[in-house]
């Protein structure tokens, strides 16, 4: 006997089949009859030559721009309406083909770039010689591996913390976006953060032109450089970064100096310098000498003149020496100058003792 259901029940009954034997699926195929509305409700068609499915969704999962004719991929829960319309309820969608993923790249990078989160004047420098550098990658990838590597090699002695994500697929948007979240809200910032992601297809590299991601890292309060797949490969994340290093191994090197370099460098500045300090040296020692000189001679005439004025007044004062005056046939007279008072006279060879017998004012 067939079951006898209620219209509800066979909507609820069937939703529960599709939910338990398909609770998510993967479909591939084209956009068609795209549209938005009330500003939060998303409708389109995926079909391919053979048929077509309904989708729904809500604007905020849409992370990446689409439009009619686009190939995507989209994650969805087959569901059917209470009005009796199969549709597919989508978690996420993203580009499929290198057409597509191309035009989805271009659509977002335009509307970006006309926000400025592309300008070379919000972009900042990366210090020279980090000390806490913060690195948001799939430890098991061989491009993490190979930065860490020359990392150590070329510098050493750095504190790096690892924020360990999915760098491809629906779920690695939001887990590097929380890694930056993180990373940004921590009492002691690090001096840079590093997004690591080796090569891969235009498909594995897609997560790095989340709308949501980029504008995570160009809202980054830290300095950001990235090193995401080939050199050949540029994502929207490296438009949005500080920096950005062709490769992850490339992101190593741009990151730290190399030590070996500096000593080198640093002998060759110091046998360079040692002629021209030997120079200054001497130069400084023939000035020193000079100068010396200079004052030695300066005072060797302050001392003539000194001698010179001496000599002008030894002379002055030999002339003054009463014993000079009594030689040129003067004399001196001592005693009580009055008539009859006892004088002594000194000569130049005698002193004589006489009385005066007459005195007269002058």
């Amino acid at each position: 006997m067939a079951p006898k259901l209620s219209v509800s029940d066979f909507v609820a009954i069937t939703n529960q089949t599709l939910e338990y034997a398909y609770p998510l699926v993967e479909i591939e195929g084209e956009i068609a009859s795209f549209k938005v509305n009330q500003g939060k409700f998303v409708f389109f068609d995926i079909k391919d030559e053979g048929a077509s499915v309904g989708c729904f969704m809500m604007l905020f999962q849409l992370r990446v721009p689409i439009e009619d004719g686009m190939k995507v991929v989209v994650t969805a829960t087959p569901k059917l309406t209470q009005w009796g319309k199969f549709s597919l309820t989508v978690k996420a969608i993203r580009p499929s083909g290198e057409g597509s993923i191309k035009k989805s790249f271009d659509l977002l990078k335009e509307k970006l770039d006309k926000e400025g989160l592309f300008a070379e004047e919000r972009k900042r420098p990366l210090p020279v010689i980090p000390r806490r550098v913060a690195v948001i990658s799939s430890p098991q990838a061989a491009g993490y591996a190979d930065f860490i590597k020359i990392v150590g090699d070329r510098w050493g002695g750095l504190y790096i913390d690892v924020a360990a994500v999915t760098v491809q697929g629906n779920d690695a948007p939001d887990q590097i976006i929380r890694a930056l979240n993180y990373f940004n809200t921590q009492e002691n910032l690090p001096d840079v953060i590093v997004i690591i992601r080796g090569g891969g297809s235009a498909d594995d590299l897609s997560a790095f032109n989340d709308e949501q991601l980029v504008r995570a890292v160009a809202a980054s309060r830290v300095p950001t450089l990235t090193g995401i797949g080939h050199e050949v490969d540029m994502s929207l994340c490296d438009l949005a970064a500080d920096v950005r290093a062709a490769t992850p191994s490339n992101a190593a090197q741009l990151l730290v100096p190399d030590r070996r370099e500096i000593i080198r460098g640093a002998r060759v500045r110091v046998q360079n310098v040692l002629p021209l300090l030997a120079q200054t040296v001497e130069s400084r020692r023939q000035q020193l000498v000079r100068d010396l000189q200079t004052a030695v001679d300066n005072t060797t005439v302050r001392l003539e003149e000194q001698r010179g004025r001496l000599m002008q007044t030894r002379r002055l004062l030999e002339q003054f020496d009463p014993a000079r005056v009594l030689e040129r046939g003067y004399a001196l007279v001592r005693g009580e100058l009055k008539k009859g008072g006892i004088i002594d006279i000194e000569t130049a060879r005698a002193i004589i003792k006489a009385r005066i017998e007459n005195y007269e004012q002058k």
